[in-house]
């Protein structure tokens, strides 16, 4: 840090592995920020007094099919991939993986392409791309066109491990009822996070998969085999394993809240359950209606739901995600925010300093009570 510019204090400041109390946001006079105890700040710094809150790193979030009234399903382009990283920002993610459900094999290149034009061009947000499906299983597709889902087929695989050689970021949701151990594993080797979800197998079957490569699940407790008393599914399997990481909706209306408890509870390591909000293109905007795959998606009581009533993604941002896992499932404020912030980004190949603020971070979001904002702190 070449001088300093500017000192924020006054709220709590969680760097990506431990919340401190009684220190400072320093600001260089270069953008880049560092974090001090109080005493250590100069003397004559400028100061900025916060009324409590938390300063955080920007949010990480792995499931993000649209936001700013557009879908990434409806139009693989860089402006479209601008346009949902510039609504996300309002909200405090900084860090997204665009993710494209189940489509067709020339949209799934198409999206790849975009994906990587966008980060060619330093579209601010965009790390990464999420491809959940087409692999999937049909009685547990969700919102997904059954029309679509298919089994994984060697030009797919050329596909999404040519994909790996461009994209430093990928993450592909797969059942293990339409992909081979072998596609797995070779996945998983390529540097591409391999996460189960939509899936009706077994607990057998998606323990064999995570031994395979895969170390993730999607939407923890949606769309997928559920634990019961002779068969514990693909819940059962994930709660059993401390190696597998999980992603969650938090909104309260995906999972309960008592759920989320026992799976915490339940879990060795829970702590690599994290957020996702899953957000359709109705995130960051005030639009009630959409399309997904030319199907009618109502927003409504914070739900997005087809005519048949089924959820079809969320209407969810992360600062929310983070206060439903404080106030309604009990987690500590550095324990949820954690799950918005390092822990996912973990989970990515190139993770630069997203999810923590480090030597170099420009990205750095101050929260008032009740999670509310974001301010984006600037020098």
């Amino acid at each position: 840090m070449s001088g300093i510019a500017k000192a924020y204090v006054g709220a709590l400041i969680y760097d990506g592995q431990t919340l401190l109390s009684s220190h400072a946001l320093l600001v260089g006079s270069d953008g880049c920020f560092s974090i001090v105890p109080l005493a250590a700040v100069p003397d004559g710094c400028p100061t900025v007094t916060l009324e409590s809150g938390v300063i955080t790193a920007g949010f990480v979030d792995l499931q993000v099919n649209g936001g700013g009234g557009v879908m990434f399903n409806d139009d693989q382009s860089v402006a479209t991939l601008r346009t949902i990283a510039d609504a996300h920002a309002t909200t405090g993610t900084t860090a997204i993986l665009a993710t494209l459900i189940t489509d067709t094999p020339a949209r799934t290149r198409a999206a790849i392409d975009a994906v990587e034009r966008s980060i060619a061009e330093g579209v601010s947000g965009i790390v990464g791309i999420h491809l959940e499906g087409p692999h999937l299983s049909v009685p547990r597709k969700g919102a997904h066109d059954a029309n679509l889902i298919r089994p994984m087929d060697d030009e797919d695989l050329s596909v999404l491990l040519a994909a790996a050689d461009r994209l430093a970021n990928i993450m592909v949701t797969v059942a293990p009822e339409n992909i081979s151990l072998k596609q797995i594993k070779n996945l998983a080797d390529a540097g591409i996070v391999v996460s189960l979800g939509h899936t009706n197998a077994d607990m057998g079957t998606c323990h064999a998969a995570f031994d395979a490569g895969a170390r993730c699940v999607t939407h923890l407790f949606n769309a997928m085999s559920q634990l019961t008393s002779r068969e514990p599914g693909l819940v059962g399997a994930t709660l059993s394993r401390g190696d597998v990481y999980a992603g969650l909706i938090a909104d309260a209306v995906h999972v309960h809240p008592s759920t989320i408890n026992v799976a915490l509870a339940a879990k060795p390591q829970s702590d690599k359950i994290f957020l996702v909000t899953d957000a359709m293109a109705t995130a960051g905007s005030m639009i009630n209606h959409f399309t997904l795959n030319g199907r009618d998606v109502f927003r409504k009581d914070n739900r997005l739901t087809l005519a048949d009533g089924t959820l079809a993604g969320a209407d969810l941002a992360m600062p929310r995600a983070v206060s439903v896992m404080m106030d309604l499932v009990g987690d500590n404020i550095k324990a949820a925010l954690s799950r918005a912030t390092s822990t996912p980004a973990s989970l990515l190949r190139q993770r630069g300093e997203f999810g923590r603020i480090a030597s170099g971070c420009r990205s750095v979001m101050y929260f008032g009570a009740n999670m509310s904002g974001p301010t984006v702190l600037q020098a």
